[in-house]
């Protein structure tokens, strides 16, 4: 795996999509009525493109790793607020299967760039001549 934009990698361009499927959701639902869990869910779903970039742009391993850490956190948190919206009746079951899917697809893509990245002897682009 060799990439010289985040923006080449799938977690992230799954990881934009995710978040703009959430911000609809968001949108047409009785969700966008409910300002803190709108805000943690708005939050939660575009830290996880957030942090892919901002790790990968850090130029070392190391940091890419932690934050693809935070990133998949993020997948958890935001399909933990799924969860929070079935169960208030804000959303479908047929939604909340479908975006939970999704967290769960990337957040196994994520991990798979960790294990990648844990077993590689390359250290980023920072330590580049």
């Amino acid at each position: 795996m060799t990439w010289t934009h985040f923006e080449d990698i799938d977690a992230w361009q799954m990881a934009r999509a995710y978040s703009k499927r959430i911000h609809d959701l968001i949108e047409n639902s009785a969700i966008k009525k409910n300002f803190a869990l709108k805000d943690q869910m708005y939050g939660s779903s575009g830290s996880i493109m957030d942090n892919i970039a901002e790790g990968f742009e850090r130029g070392s391993n190391g940091e890419f790793r932690n934050f693809l850490s935070y990133a998949k956190g993020s997948c958890g948190e935001s399909r933990s607020q799924l969860y929070r919206c079935l169960d208030l009746g804000l959303i479908s079951q047929k939604d909340f299967h479908s975006l939970k899917q999704e967290a769960e697809f990337i957040a196994g893509k994520i991990f798979r760039i960790i294990e990648y990245l844990n077993s590689s002897d390359i250290r980023g682009q920072r330590f580049k001549s």
